[in-house]
């Protein structure tokens, strides 16, 4: 008889603006804890002390019907962060100190502007990802070839190995220009790369994945497919990393890895700088 499963820690990501750095950094966190399920909430844009006595409120409630949750803040007004201590939980601040720390380095008081780490901010960087953002829309799936000799990176895979998500998170995250092609029947029997991509080689990357992963992602999109066919997608992952080995292209397998460690590892091995 299998033991019964613990119950779900509640765990909230406060912020006083998106929230992305505080579910990033606790996420990052709670990953080394994968014994321990985690029923995760974000609350963003938490401005006010009204907005912050209802989330203690919600969390008073989540901590009534099990063990205290966690609150992972990047709150920056004290008043604020006040207010949230008075939560019936484990509150993280993952500023305080370290903000602190960095005041002392600078020899400068932090501004208390909300808002600040997904912001505009730099116009100029933004506006980099906003054009990157728009290079990969252009180029996913190899709708365009137009002006991919200005492309960073060029992700080559079959069809669900994980090109669009990480096309997106490396133009947007990073700003870089990311195109990719799809890998189909018709690329296999050459011995060099498709024609579209051949000329830049040297900044491709391969994704693959395994037979069993790419038959299941494949079959929530055409069920009893010839296309989600275990056969087929062992047939077309063999044939693609035989493709890299052959035009020495760099490749990883996706079916275990996610898009953030996909991309670092893209970027470390073709020398990218965000």
């Amino acid at each position: 008889m299998s033991e019964p499963q613990a119950a779900a820690r509640a765990a909230y990501f406060v912020s006083d603006s998106t929230g992305i750095t505080a579910e990033t950094l606790g996420n990052a966190l709670l990953a080394n804890f994968p014994g321990i399920r985690f029923l995760r909430h974000t609350i963003p844009f938490v401005d006010t002390a009204e907005g912050a006595r209802n989330v203690v409120s919600d969390i008073d409630r989540a901590a009534d019907a099990g063990l205290a949750p966690l609150v992972f803040t990047t709150v920056k007004q004290p008043v604020l962060r006040r207010i949230l201590s008075e939560a019936s939980a484990v509150l993280i601040d993952l500023l305080g100190g370290h903000l602190t720390e960095v005041e002392q380095a600078l020899g400068t008081t932090a501004s208390e502007q909300m808002g600040q780490y997904h912001g505009v901010g730099d116009m100029t960087r933004y506006l980099e990802r906003m054009r990157a953002v728009e290079f990969a829309i252009e180029h996913d799936d190899g709708q365009s070839s137009r002006a991919l000799d200005q492309a960073d990176v060029i992700i080559i895979a079959p069809s669900r190995c994980g090109k669009t998500p990480t096309t997106m998170y490396l133009a947007l995250q990073y700003g870089l220009l990311v195109a990719n092609y799809p890998l189909t029947d018709d690329d296999f029997p050459a011995e060099g790369l498709p024609r579209p991509v051949a000329k830049y080689r040297e900044r491709c990357f391969g994704l693959t994945s395994t037979p069993l992963r790419l038959s299941q992602v494949r079959t929530e999109r055409r069920p009893a497919s010839r296309y989600a066919s275990l056969e087929q997608c062992t047939r077309e992952l063999r044939r693609a990393e035989d493709l890299y080995r052959r035009n020495h292209v760099p490749f990883l397998n996706s079916s275990t890895k996610s898009v953030e460690e996909m991309s670092a590892v893209i970027m470390q091995t073709l020398q990218l700088r965000a």
